[in-house]
């Protein structure tokens, strides 16, 4: 190649720029100063409960009326008071503790205590199985 003719430059010359600025930075506070320093027209819109969560649960709905109206008192089953002592007396006439009835049931000691202190909401298969192990009827007295 030596030889033929004089040596030329046949490529541009690279310009390396910072990127363009996204949407968010554009909203930035100094950039919005600076366009108005510059005389730039800026176009703000203020959006409705925007960034919050009030259009959810702020306005009325139409059941807010029927809940507020509505009186009934709604709660689980909770064991019976006969219920109660006939678990505690038939337990107390094999001489086992909770925590043995719990045991031979496969339950945890808290499940017997609940019952018996009638905080449990009743199940029929506990209650199946505290029949067996006690060997009383405990469901369907009346």
């Amino acid at each position: 190649m030596a030889g033929v003719g004089p040596m030329t430059q046949d490529w541009e010359p690279v310009v390396i720029r910072k990127k363009a600025a996204n949407s968010a930075a554009k909203r930035d506070e100094k950039t919005v100063n600076a366009a108005r320093r510059s005389g730039a027209d800026i176009e703000t819109v203020r959006k409705y409960n925007a960034g919050t969560n009030k259009a959810a649960s702020s306005g009325t709905s139409l059941n807010t009326k029927r809940l507020d109206d509505d009186t009934e008192n709604l709660t689980h089953e909770r064991v019976p008071t006969e219920l109660k002592k006939a678990i505690m007396q038939a337990r107390t006439d094999k001489k086992l503790t909770q925590s043995q009835l719990a045991q031979i049931i496969n339950e945890k000691p808290q499940v017997i205590q609940e019952y018996e202190s009638g905080k449990a909401i009743p199940n029929q298969q506990i209650l199946s199985k505290l029949e067996r192990a006690l060997g009383a009827k405990l469901r369907g007295k009346k």
